[in-house]
């Protein structure tokens, strides 16, 4: 035998003793399930009153309940500490079916206690991101499931999505493992909870709506999951096809520079392109773009132009990196805000926003568009959205304008694949 063929065969071995496949695996069929985001959020660093107390952390535990658009037997967990400026260490955490909405009390016999590398507990370093090791888990499409995580002390900075519009929970001691938490405080924002994703089918993908706080949900109604993408995962439940959704909206994102969060060119490739089965993204951005430039005085005539410009040079970036990693991208219409209280847009403003919602329908860049724009402006006023589809400020949707949203979405954009 030749001194290659040892080394071959001692490579093998290697390979072997480490559990890893030799090349020829991949020839095999690829397996029938993969991992799938089924609920996500995006994350910023809390600041102000989004910043839960450090004592409140200290030997303490919280509870953040979560809607999962896809049901499933087998689930992990993405924990966070992206914003993180130590590690982080949860000490334990637990999955549990919620007995109700705006409810700390979990269904005892569904709880199902996390590991991680086979442990209770788990450092994460700075700006880093662990999975739980995976736990079987029945539970169906639309569920509302109870995240714990017990902490002994704070995160050195927090990382937290601080639009939640869901009642979370805190109650003193280790309580991870426990149904009932009577006399729990409540707060309304979810902290280092990225991801919960389940075992699905090969075909099963998912679909991440990326944008600012319409995408968020401002005009939502507390713990009513009834933001444009909840009524998305609502409709796709009944009409097919199967898909996680993810809400990947900041409250004040814009596309080109941080705001209350990073800007969307930033976070594309953690909030869209790091997700697990994403084959398709929506991108509703630019409002506040539009809108703070304006507001700060700065909206000159060439500052306009340059702004608009920029801004068709990110939807071409973000879509040529989602197409690069096979994920199809509907672009969506910038909604109206002419009556906004907020921002004030004048005529030049409405101009820029009718320019760039031409580019996303007719320039070709998108896979599909959602034409929001159209469902929820007021026909007498273009410039203006319908006051059944307001919230009342003239720049959020409520509730209504919500649920046009959703049903204009089309569904045959998600049959199409870029791969």
């Amino acid at each position: 035998m030749s001194p290659g063929q040892h080394g071959k065969r001692g490579f093998a071995a290697l390979l072997a003793a480490f559990g890893l496949a030799a090349c020829a695996s991949t020839q095999h069929a690829p397996p029938a399930e993969h991992w799938v985001a089924s609920w996500g959020t995006s994350q910023i660093i809390a600041e102000r009153d989004n910043v839960l107390e450090p004592e409140k952390w200290r030997n303490a535990s919280l509870r953040q309940l979560v809607q999962v658009s896809l049901g499933g037997s087998r689930i992990r967990l993405r924990l966070s500490n992206v914003f993180g400026t130590a590690p982080l260490t949860v000490e334990a955490a637990s999955i549990a079916r919620a007995l109700a909405v705006g409810k700390a009390d979990v269904d005892a016999a569904s709880i199902r206690a996390l590991a991680f590398g086979g442990k209770p507990s788990v450092t994460i370093p700075p700006g880093g991101e662990y999975y739980s090791d995976p736990v079987d888990f029945a539970h169906a499409a639309g569920a509302d499931l109870a995240i714990s995580l017990h902490f002994k002390d704070e995160p050195a900075r927090q990382t937290s999505h601080p639009g939640s519009r869901t009642t979370s929970f805190l109650a003193k001691g280790n309580r991870v493992v426990e149904s009932s938490w009577p006399g729990a405080e409540t707060f309304t924002r979810w902290y280092v909870i990225a991801d919960l994703e389940v075992l699905a089918p090969r075909g099963t993908g998912a679909v991440v709506a990326i944008g600012d706080s319409i995408t968020d949900g401002n005009g939502a109604t507390t713990d009513g999951n009834d933001r444009w993408p909840d009524l998305l995962a609502r409709r796709l439940r009944a009409e097919g096809p199967a898909m996680g959704v993810v809400n990947a909206g900041i409250g004040g994102g814009r596309m080109l520079k941080d705001g209350i969060g990073p800007n969307l060119v930033s976070r594309f490739d953690r909030d869209v392109l790091a997700r697990s089965g994403v084959t398709h993204a929506i991108v509703l951005i630019g409002v506040n773009d539009l809108g703070v430039l304006h507001r700060n005085a700065e909206d000159t005539a060439l500052a306009r132009a340059q702004l608009v410009e920029n801004l068709k040079m990110a939807y071409r970036q973000v879509v040529a990196k989602a197409h690069a990693q096979g994920i199809c991208v509907v672009g969506a219409t910038i909604t109206p805000y002419g009556s906004s209280e907020y921002y004030h847009p004048k005529a030049d403003n409405e101009a820029d926003r009718q320019e760039l919602n031409t580019f996303i329908r007719s320039s070709g860049t998108f896979d599909a568009v959602a034409d929001f724009d159209a469902v929820v402006r007021d026909p007498a006023q273009p410039d203006r959205m319908a006051k059944d589809k307001d919230k009342g400020d003239g720049l959020h949707p409520g509730v209504g304008g919500f649920r046009a949203m959703a049903d204009a979405v089309p569904l045959a954009a998600f049959a199409k694949t870029c791969r």
